[in-house]
């Protein structure tokens, strides 16, 4: 089974504007949360992409830190600016 992570709600975490750095949370469908890194030098970047511990990896099924999320930067980053929510 593959797993394809499809955002459902964005939420602005934090942001610099002079450094250009963005942080949001998202909740994908499946009700995990991830909080994104983006860049804006001058276009929108994902830099990092952090799982947040509220339910067990969708991907690796563990309940502590991983990286599998970063797997996935290049879909996150596709789905954040087709919707049109960064600022």
């Amino acid at each position: 089974m593959t797993f394809k992570p499809v955002i459902q709600e964005i939420n602005s975490s934090d942001y610099n504007e002079d450094s250009g750095l963005y942080q949001f949370v998202v909740t994908l469908t499946n009700q995990a949360k991830c909080r994104l890194f983006f860049s804006k030098d001058p276009e929108w970047k994902i830099t990092a992409v952090n799982r947040l511990l509220n339910i067990p990896c969708p991907v690796c099924r563990k309940d502590y830190y991983c990286n599998c999320m970063s797997k996935y930067a290049a879909e996150f980053e596709q789905q954040m600016l087709e919707t049109n929510r960064l600022p």
